[in-house]
């Protein structure tokens, strides 16, 4: 009886750790979201893009963009000037502007991470927070960060964070902790591990009625030598969406109390690593929709009596996790729409665009297309310890591997492929430039965290902006902003052909691509 016992115990462990793998590699099914619900996608329209009309009754004033005016129909639009955007171009910038702003800011601060390095730019920031705090009782602050990276080592995000907690009823304290992570791959997953499986990747930084929204975390490498893209705008209306938007993913995020530890959030009753995935990402998802289509009604009675913005901003989000598919489909639909004649200009931090990103920029888009990544010395992951040292290559392989399809379709003289390097720095810049027919200077960008890859489809959350403009200045300052990253990189074509990759990384980056 005790072997039947042991059997049948060593069944169950057997059983738990298939359903472990299954959850572990669900992802690799597919990387391309099915046609979401979350809001109308802009796939429907593709008949009215190519003729420049649209479903919905906004327009762009100028009818150089009327090839645009499908994205009215898939978020919502926050019309204003130019001259309320600014473009920050270097990290010590960045560092400097934000600490200026948490110094003087009047009514709220609410920063969105991954994480809070623990150096001594950090603190920094952190002091002057504390300290803003203290000569104003009015100000209040909030910090989103991911669970699992916030609370890695004994000193961390949280831990430098807690005696602001434990000082004022105005500081919140907020960590998503990811459904996915759960059960024995919760208890038994090391650090830096357990993040493989979903993370709080959006990176918004606001301080009263102004927005920064970019792909840098709040650590030492990103405020002096990791190039990173930022565009600050000043808006009470998009603050407002902001700060409201991060308050609804708070909901479901734990919130950090005073003795340090996580509780659930007052409008939230569901532990994530406890109740089922399903009900979890369920409930959350149709929160966060009906955010966005509340938001995206709002907003059109207010573009449809704007009479004198040159510069709209809509935003795009990316819960894969979640199975909000927003932003991916929506790049998507812009690349596969692109006009012949048109340039494109793409930049990620990580070369690992999804199979059905490559396919678009193939098969379906007509534009003029430079593709921008780091070159494996400005990689961050460069020098890693174990498995991690393997990433710069298995980019360098998914590089070389497009570039190869490129020339299968006969499509290499359409695309061409670009690497940052720059001595004693690490590259971390993404985003997009679109250049309509005719146009010397961008006249649509995207914004924000998403690398455009696998993890950024199916794992994080991630958070964009898409911004069209035809305010001139504000179109040079983006041009400005793309030359001065394009002066530290070189074609990579040849050097990526001759670039040793390791038999290893090229046995495994199939399979675990979905996660770097």
């Amino acid at each position: 009886m005790a072997l039947i016992d042991v059997l049948f115990s060593w069944q169950l462990i057997l059983q738990y750790m298939f359903k472990m793998i299954r959850r572990l590699f669900s992802t690799f099914i597919t990387d391309c979201p099915p046609t979401g619900e979350f809001l109308p996608t802009a796939s429907s329209n593709s008949s009215s893009q190519a003729t420049g009309s649209s479903p919905s009754s906004i327009t762009f004033r100028s009818r150089h963009l009327d090839s645009l005016n499908w994205l009215y129909t898939v978020s919502p639009c926050f019309p204003l000037s130019g001259n309320q955007v600014d473009i920050i171009y270097d990290p010590d910038t960045f560092y400097n502007i934000l600490v200026s702003k948490c110094a003087t800011a009047k009514r709220r601060i609410m920063l969105a991470s991954l994480y809070l390095g623990v150096g001594k730019l950090e603190n920094r920031l952190v002091d002057v927070i504390h300290d803003s705090m203290r000569e104003n009782l009015q100000l209040k602050v909030d910090v989103l960060l991911d669970f699992s990276r916030g609370t890695r080592g004994e000193k961390n995000s949280k831990s430098l964070l807690m005696p602001l907690l434990r000082e004022s009823d105005n500081f919140r304290l907020s960590l998503y902790h990811t459904p996915v992570l759960r059960g024995l791959t919760k208890r038994l997953a090391p650090p830096r591990w357990n993040e493989l499986l979903g993370i709080q990747h959006m990176k918004l930084y606001l301080v009263d009625d102004t927005i920064i929204l970019s792909g840098a975390n709040l650590s030492n490498d990103y405020f002096t030598n990791r190039q990173d893209r930022y565009v600050m705008i000043e808006d009470h209306s998009l603050a407002d969406f902001y700060a409201n938007f991060i308050g609804k993913v708070q909901e479901f995020s734990l919130k950090v109390n005073r003795n340090g530890e996580t509780k659930l959030h007052e409008n939230w009753n569901m532990l994530p690593y406890k109740c089922t995935q399903m009900d979890f990402a369920a409930e959350a998802k149709d929160r966060i929709r009906s955010y966005f289509k509340g938001t995206l009604e709002q907003q059109r009675t207010v573009c449809e009596n704007d009479t004198g913005a040159d510069t709209w901003v809509f935003p795009l989000i990316e819960m894969g996790q979640l199975e909000i598919h927003h932003d991916s489909l929506i790049t998507k639909n812009l690349l596969s729409n692109c006009l012949k004649g048109s340039q494109l200009k793409l930049a990620t931090g990580y070369f690992n665009l999804t199979e059905t990103y490559m396919k678009t920029i193939t098969n379906d888009c007509e534009a003029e297309c430079n593709i921008l990544m780091a070159h494996p010395n400005a990689n961050g992951f460069l020098g890693a310890k174990g498995p991690a040292g393997g990433i710069p290559a298995a980019y360098s392989l998914i590089a070389r591997k497009f570039h190869e399809n490129l020339k299968a379709s006969n499509q290499q003289h359409r695309v061409s492929l670009m690497e940052y390097e720059r001595p004693g720095w690490t590259y971390h810049a993404k985003g997009l430039w679109y250049y309509l027919p005719g146009s010397c200077l961008p006249d649509l960008t995207l914004f924000g965290s998403s690398n455009f890859g696998e993890r950024s489809v199916n794992r994080d959350l991630e958070a964009q902006i898409c911004m069209v403009t035809m305010n001139k200045n504000l179109q040079r300052k983006l041009q400005t902003e793309y030359e001065n990253i394009l002066q530290h990189s070189s074609k990579a074509e040849a050097e990526l052909l001759a670039r040793p990759v390791p038999r290893w990384v090229r046995a495994i980056v199939g399979l675990f691509r979905n996660f770097f």
